[in-house]
């Protein structure tokens, strides 16, 4: 049942409903069918869009100006704007709110795209803050779709190793929005915020959920349909190598956790880039400085029949196309 959510933000799955949640997951999986089938769509023509990006990215910048021309949309890419240097966040929020009929914004502070959101008049869709990764978890979800028939509510997922970082959150409120399972599988000094899980195990008991934290590995991953991680030092962390790399190396996800989870079918999923070798200038570095040539996943379960991390990949294009359609689209 389509739900209106023209001109909606999208910068958490917190200001979402269930409903809107699998309308959005729904209408990805129609956009992929449309692209698969050579369909040409027009549901973004003549609209305008802009990118903002602070971190690095490869899906993320991609799957917003692919899913954005083969629409019918303009894109902008933004770089080395006066944003936060000369010019303040809501003076270039209400220049490009005329300009543009949504921005994107990937960055650090969840605080800044709500700032651009406030004062620029327009949908802002977040491609990735330190808090919260929405778009991910979009993606995510179709993707579990197309791989574990079952009802969302009898899944559980399980998001090992830094638990408080933004795919952790999202996961959290993904899972209990959607009646799921959710274990956040860490050590106790990376566990979420606890206000946020309070938050989430409040809400869960109303949608049907669980939202479980734990630090035992075999409580953690028994009966796991998902086995979900991400790098251990995110973006602008790279200091914390040395300790997170002693703090995390028993919850790299090996073939003995996934076979821990006594379910022969569990997938492995990563947002990627993944450490699983030493193909990276990063990877190389690690080896050669800690000796280890894998870090959360490691290669043996990356190419495994268990991952489905390329599919994930691919079905990014197609979840932020729909976010891009349902907020500013000719629909």
């Amino acid at each position: 049942m389509p739900v209106n959510l023209k001109g909606r933000s999208f910068l958490t799955l917190k200001d979402f409903s269930p409903k809107a949640i699998h309308y959005l997951i729904a209408l990805s999986k129609d956009l992929k069918s449309k692209y698969r089938a050579g369909i040409k769509g027009d549901l973004l023509k003549d609209k305008n869009v802009v990118l903002i990006f602070d971190k690095a990215s490869t899906r993320t910048r991609c799957a917003f100006e692919m899913g954005a021309s083969q629409e019918g949309a303009y894109v902008t890419f933004l770089s080395n704007s006066q944003m936060g240097k000369k010019e303040s966040v809501e003076d270039t929020a209400e220049v490009l709110g005329r300009y543009y009929d949504g921005i994107e914004y990937r960055g650090f502070k969840q605080s800044l795209i709500q700032d651009l959101a406030k004062h620029s008049g327009v949908p802002v869709w977040n491609g990735l803050t330190d808090e919260f990764h929405p778009t991910q978890i979009l993606a995510d979800l179709l993707t579990i779709q197309e791989h574990i028939f079952k009802p969302f509510e009898d899944i559980k997922v399980v998001f090992v190793g830094d638990a408080r970082n933004n795919m952790g959150n999202s996961w959290m409120i993904a899972c209990a929005k959607l009646g799921m399972h959710f274990v956040g599988l860490a050590p106790k000094s990376l566990w979420p915020n606890p206000k946020l899980v309070k938050e989430m195990q409040a809400l869960a008991k109303e949608t049907g959920g669980k939202v479980e934290i734990t630090s035992d590995i075999d409580k953690g991953v028994k009966g796991a349909d998902v086995i979900y991680t991400d790098v251990w030092v995110s973006m602008g962390e790279e200091s914390k190598f040395p300790e997170r790399i002693k703090l995390l190396k028993p919850y790299q996800v090996n073939l003995k956790m996934l076979h821990k989870s006594k379910n022969p079918h569990v997938r492995f999923m990563h947002c990627l880039p993944a450490f699983h070798d030493t193909k990276t200038e990063v990877g190389k570095q690690i080896y050669k400085k800690f000796g280890i040539k894998e870090m959360e996943v490691t290669d043996e379960v990356f190419r495994s029949r268990h991952s489905i991390v390329f599919d994930e990949a691919e079905n990014r294009l197609h979840t932020i196309k729909a976010v891009m359609v349902a907020t500013i689209g000719n629909v």
